[in-house]
């Protein structure tokens, strides 16, 4: 079992920026792709970003493209979004996932974190 822990939420304007955080537990984080889901309210859970176990691949959604980074530090077993130049839409629960292998679907993703909020203001 791995365990995934969210920080970092909460309320922000637009136009700012939050940096959150998934810290890793019980199993070798090192060996797994990690990925960021979000989901709004009324919305599916989408894939936000993803790397690969050593940082070399990553993906972003076209939505978040150019102003969110994901990146990851195996030594502190965590990964990192930084979300900058927020929008009212990116407004929703995001969450941390761990697969195998680097893929956009929900259903490669093995554990996952309970969820952080985050809100923007207009």
């Amino acid at each position: 079992q791995m365990q995934l822990a969210e920080s970092g939420g909460g309320l922000v304007q637009a136009g700012g920026s939050l940096r959150l955080s998934c810290t890793a537990s019980g199993r070798t984080f090192s060996s797994y792709a990690m990925g960021w889901f979000r989901q709004a309210p009324g919305k599916e859970r989408e894939i936000v970003a993803y790397i690969s176990w050593r940082g070399h691949s990553t993906y972003y959604a076209d939505s978040v493209k150019g102003r969110f980074t994901i990146s990851r530090d195996n030594a502190k077993n965590t990964v990192y979004l930084q979300m900058n130049s927020l929008k009212p839409e990116d407004t929703a629960v995001y969450y941390c996932a761990a697969a195998a292998g680097i893929s956009t679907q929900m259903r490669a993703y093995q554990y996952w974190g309970q969820g952080t909020q985050v809100t923007v203001s207009s």
